[in-house]
């Protein structure tokens, strides 16, 4: 129920996040994933451990941490923005929904995709048993905090793109794309190392279970590992939202295939009750998340 919650937050949350994407004012962005995540770890220790909520206490600090990004950018958008000057006004134009939504009904099938894979990730987890599912929670926190490194390097290469595509420079887009996956992998990686050195410190914040400790382990490690091809496939898939050309062909098949990945994957570690093993799911996706994206950039001549 406390994870429903969130959806009141998450819905404008999005609406202003691309609003703020579309005009390029995308600082108050950072401070939003920042402020969630900061929100979100304490929560959860707090929430699940602290006062023994358990998965009850991570959907309400989860739906708090949107709560409070959402805040984030209500905060800078009435007090640093002309509202006069981008029509931000309290009004329902039926005509004008009908036009967006008509424009992009075709991208409603992998965003569909991607959450239904997600929910039967879950559901995977909750039948490996109640251990797994806190480990898993505690995992999930902790890469929130690379995946703002990776999301920073494909959204900042993102709007690189669009500028090369047109200043008519395409010939120096590889070797940007290039540098920003290498200063992803020299800011993030050593990140990794320490984690993968210090992981009983890092899951000690939440619990001081010795058992649960042992089961995170490897959970943790093969999460952390799969920032290696995760910066690499965000970036490659942002360059190719950046060129403004028709994505279809290459996210369609991707998130089908996420879908399909995770219930593979899923089932295979219910048999068999490995808990390590239904994390390789995010390495297939985002290993064809890339592949595709050069395929795609290749065949465009970008």
């Amino acid at each position: 129920d406390g994870r429903i919650w969130g959806l009141l937050f998450s819905f404008p949350f999005l609406a202003l996040r691309s609003f703020l994407v579309g005009i390029t004012r995308t600082k108050a962005l950072n401070m939003a994933a920042l402020t969630a995540v900061l929100v979100n770890i304490p929560g959860n220790w707090l929430l699940i451990f602290h006062w023994d909520m358990g998965i009850a206490g991570a959907a309400i600090a989860s739906s708090f941490a949107e709560a409070c990004s959402l805040a984030v950018l209500t905060i800078h958008v009435l007090r640093k923005m002309d509202r006069r000057l981008y029509g931000l006004y309290w009004n329902f134009d039926k005509g004008l929904l009908s036009s967006c939504l008509s424009c992009v009904r075709m991208e409603h099938v992998p965003f569909f995709i991607g959450v239904a894979s997600w929910l039967a990730f879950f559901v995977a987890v909750e039948h490996l048993g109640e251990m797994e599912l806190a480990a898993t929670n505690v995992i999930r926190s902790v890469s929130t905090v690379f995946f703002v490194i990776v999301n920073f390097a494909g959204g900042y290469y993102r709007f690189a793109g669009k500028q090369f595509v047109g200043s008519r420079t395409k010939e120096t887009g590889h070797p940007a794309m290039n540098c920003v996956v290498r200063l992803g992998y020299a800011i993030g990686f050593p990140l990794v190392i320490l984690a993968v050195i210090f992981y009983r410190p890092i899951i000690g914040i939440y619990t001081e279970s010795t058992a649960l400790m042992q089961i995170a382990h490897l959970p943790f490690v093969v999460m952390l590992l799969n920032y290696i091809f995760a910066l690499p496939g965000y970036v490659y898939m942002n360059s190719v939202t950046g060129t403004g050309g028709d994505t279809h062909d290459v996210y369609l098949p991707t998130d089908n295939y996420r879908g399909l990945s995770n219930l593979f994957v899923e089932h295979k570690a219910v048999s068999a009750r490995h808990c390590p093993f239904y994390w390789t799911a995010e390495y297939l996706y985002v290993i064809l998340l890339g592949l595709l994206s050069v395929i795609y950039l290749k065949y465009k001549h970008y």
